[in-house]
């Protein structure tokens, strides 16, 4: 298996076949990073009512050895998203013979254990590092009291109460629970109901989680991070996600072991504060456990939208994960805001390709017009000068193209894929997605990830992201860097090519320029 199929991604992960949607559990233990993910094993097609959790482990966030799936549906239902720890106190009772191990906590789907009630959450128990998995015979440990739609559930240990918290996506709102066991649940606060404009679909998949606030390791905040489906009738009338179909908001604010409270009110559909200005970015959550002496927050997403999610151009597999990104918190004027920035670990599967310093882009000029690539990582930083409208043109080809630019009128990063290659799968798809992102010292930074069928877009310091599947033709791989109405500075440009993260690289034929 090379993993060469059209449109397969060579640096992101995708199972080697069928169907992948959200991440699950993810945890660090001993040693690997764990990607659990929704996975329909025998179809490229989603069938929730045999949904299995997928598993792929990794020592370095970039290459991935794909697993048996760990967790099949059976009498219980199907197994839905949820999240994994590392029971590092035996709380459960679990490993009285192994010191620690790992939790699943996800949701079964169509549980007959009380009529009416199809949604429960139970759990499951690792003693071999996540390879095997026995489900705990007190299943289900959590019911619902009335709603429908009772999933999701993210688990970690809050240590100044020195409980276990789960957060809980249930409907319009979240519900949080505490319990000492990872058995025994009780209610504790409920939060989001009354949030205005941002239930045009129902609440998927949420995270909670504390941060330091600009680096500052005496100074945190809490997250809290919300995905809202595709509206399907639910609230039409409520305000879209930003590129439309699914997506994902956060609010920063206080917890106490019961309480959420967010530190800004939420007055109008203008407060919400977006993860991704894209469409494919969706259901992320963090890696619960990472070692205290990395101390970063990290985190994945699925790369998809379920407006289109099941007609997507792909054949052997549909769906894949987002590059690894870490989290931060940082203080702008507007208040406190989450940035994305692509894992470190990233860079050692790159080479640089050329590099540019001080160049002045004026129309019809391309400084790049005898480079190709079809996967790279791209560094820009423009001096803005007259032009009304600047960036670069990748996956490029005489029909093709897809635009990663930034209007200076508006302010605004964009990504225009209406010529990106395939794009008749689903009407909505050949779109154009915009990104408030204002100058810094009249400077503009974008860093872009390109693989074969995706693009990522970190503006300034990754406090807007734009993620975007896209379907470009294999010979598509030009590049250029374009102004219009005027000029703009080159200050600098980076382009390192990435390798696959499938196999060893065959090295192809140089480019016709390096770089001097």
């Amino acid at each position: 298996m090379n993993y060469t199929e059209k449109f397969r991604p060579q640096y992101h992960y995708s199972p080697q076949k069928n169907w992948m949607n959200d991440p699950n559990g993810m945890v660090y233990y001993e040693n690997e990073y764990h990607l659990f993910y929704q996975h329909t094993p025998f179809a490229s097609q989603p069938d929730f009512g045999r949904m299995h959790w997928g598993h792929a482990v990794s020592s370095d966030l970039v290459h991935w050895e794909e697993l048996e799936p760990s967790l099949p549906p059976g009498e219980d239902g199907a197994i839905f998203s949820g999240s994994a720890v590392v029971d590092t106190h035996n709380t459960s009772g679990f490993f009285d013979d192994y010191g620690s191990g790992l939790v699943a906590i996800y949701t079964n789907n169509d549980n007959k254990a009380q009529p009416g009630k199809p949604q429960v959450q139970s759990i499951a128990y690792s003693r071999d590092k996540g390879r095997t998995w026995t489900k705990y015979e007190g299943n289900p440990v959590l019911f619902p009291e009335t709603t429908l739609d009772f999933r999701d559930p993210k688990v970690f240990w809050h240590e100044d109460t020195s409980q276990w918290i789960m957060t809980l996506a249930v409907q319009d709102r979240v519900e949080f629970y505490t319990s000492p066991n990872l058995k025994e649940w009780a209610f504790a606060s409920a939060f989001g109901a009354d949030v205005i404009g941002t239930h045009r679909g129902v609440y998927e998949c949420p995270d909670l989680f504390s941060i330091h606030v600009d680096g500052d390791p005496n100074q945190k905040k809490w997250v809290l991070i919300l995905s809202v489906g595709d509206c399907n009738g639910v609230n039409p009338n409520e305000p879209e996600p930003p590129a439309g179909g699914s997506g994902m908001m956060y609010f920063v604010g206080s917890f106490d072991g019961k309480t959420f409270t967010p530190d800004e009110p939420i007055l109008s559909v203008h407060d919400v504060k977006w993860i991704d200005f894209g469409s494919d970015f969706y259901a992320a959550v963090t890696w619960s456990d990472i070692p205290e002496g990395d101390g970063r927050k990290l985190w994945i997403g699925w790369m998809n939208n379920w407006r289109y999610a099941g007609t997507l151009p792909t054949d052997k597999w549909r769906g894949n994960a987002s590059i690894p990104r870490e989290l931060k918190l940082r203080t702008y004027r507007e208040g406190l805001r989450l940035v994305q920035e692509p894992v470190e670990e990233l860079r050692k599967i790159g080479s640089p390709l050329m590099a540019l310093e001080n160049v002045t882009l004026v129309p019809d000029t391309n400084p790049l017009a005898d480079i190709t690539t079809d996967r790279a990582e791209l560094i820009a930083e423009f001096e803005i000068g007259t032009a009304t409208e600047f960036g670069m043109k990748v996956r490029k080809s005489a029909d093709e193209e897809t635009v990663v630019g930034y209007d200076t009128l508006k302010m605004e990063l964009f990504v225009d894929r209406t010529k990106s290659g395939t794009t008749n799968f689903h009407p909505d798809f050949a779109a154009k997605h915009q990104a408030p992102l204002t100058p810094v010292n009249n400077r503009v930074r974008m860093s872009i990830f390109m693989d074969w069928s995706s693009i990522e877009v970190f503006g300034g310091e990754g406090l807007a992201v734009i993620s975007d599947m896209i379907f470009p033709a294999s010979e598509s791989n030009g590049l250029e860097l374009y102004a219009v109405g005027g000029d703009v500075k080159l200050v600098s440009l980076q382009i390192n090519e990435l390798g696959s993260i499938w196999r060893d690289e065959v090295k192809e034929e140089a480019h016709a320029y390096r770089g001097h």
